[in-house]
């Protein structure tokens, strides 16, 4: 699992019957800046990834989220997705290590 800050809405025209009651969130990966507060708004400098949600995020929440196979996990046939929230974080600390 990553952790990952909402930073948009995705919307789409059509999409196959599988996502219904989800949609897709875009979002920004959190790295050890942005989880220690050396970030302080939270958007890292890197890619952004598009993850299809059905719990729920808005903009401005910290989530956790996973890629791969292991996001097709929940659906019971193949599913054409890269990543999938799994959590909506309440709160985190993080301390790199020294």
């Amino acid at each position: 699992m990553k952790v990952g800050k909402v930073i948009g809405n995705l919307t789409l025209s059509q999409a196959d019957s599988g996502f219904r009651g989800g949609r897709f969130i875009v979002v920004a990966p959190q790295g050890k800046d942005e989880l220690s507060g050396k970030n302080p708004d939270g958007h890292s400098d890197g890619w952004t990834l598009v993850v299809y949600d059905n719990i729920g995020a808005g903009l401005g929440d910290d989530i956790l989220y996973v890629e791969g196979a292991e996001a097709m996990q929940p659906f019971d046939y193949r599913t054409p997705l890269d990543a999938i929230n799994v959590a909506l974080i309440d709160h985190y600390q993080y301390e790199p290590p020294i």
